[in-house]
């Protein structure tokens, strides 16, 4: 460049940038919406059935027998049938899997305070076995505790079921409700009942004994 020369800046020209273009998705297929439709009322409609079974009352509570010394525990005396279990896994009720039926005779024991326990247990197999167990009554309660095993304990409550009663079993690794009838065969609507409450009380494994033979013989003496 010459030293006599002069250098002019020129104006820069701006330049518009567009902005990419997007291309436009198609509009979902008729069907698909459609589809998505009907799977948002299925669920709806799975959750209303899942309520209705498992409606709980704000409160499931157990109703504990009434204590009166001068009659308890005489009117639970006599037969019983065991009827179904409910406990919160499988595992607790497994020890009734192979059971048909079983009937059980409450007496009074030989010492003050306690219970005697007959039962005689019809397997599937159509073998019976006997069985027998002393409790001991806690004073002032329906509690008992079974002799022998210190690590157990059986509360009893009421049941809305006419002629029913219900045992909650408390021991080393297990608990479960175990539900009882003056009648080998009570109404459904006691059994359903029974479920129900135990379900709401996290116990929704459940068993119900087959009662399809007949019963063993059982001795009160």
């Amino acid at each position: 460049m010459g030293a006599g020369s002069e250098w002019t800046e020129q104006p820069s020209v701006k330049r518009a940038v567009k902005a990419p273009v997007t291309p436009r998705r198609p509009p979902a297929p008729s069907h698909l919406k459609m589809f998505n439709q009907i799977w948002a009322a299925l669920l709806y409609l799975y959750g209303i059935l899942l309520d209705s079974i498992y409606q709980c009352p704000e409160h499931s509570q157990l109703t504990t027998l009434g204590v009166d010394e001068k009659e308890f525990p005489e009117p639970h005396l006599g037969q019983w049938y065991f009827i179904a279990g409910a406990a919160p896994t499988k595992e607790e009720l497994a020890t009734f899997d192979s059971v048909d039926n079983i009937i059980f005779n409450m007496s009074s024991g030989s010492a003050p305070l306690q219970l005697q326990l007959r039962a005689t247990i019809r397997m599937k197999n159509g073998f019976c076995v006997p069985r027998e167990w002393i409790y001991h009554l806690t004073e002032g309660s329906t509690d008992l505790r079974t002799e022998g095993r210190p690590d157990m304990k059986t509360e009893l409550f009421s049941s809305s079921c006419p002629g029913g009663i219900m045992l909650k079993e408390t021991g080393q690794g297990y608990q479960r409700f175990l539900l009882y009838n003056r009648s080998p065969h009570p109404s459904e609507k006691c059994v359903e009942e029974f479920q129900t409450l135990t379900s709401c009380l996290d116990s929704r494994a459940f068993l119900l004994t087959p009662r399809n033979q007949e019963a063993c013989k059982l001795s009160s003496n």
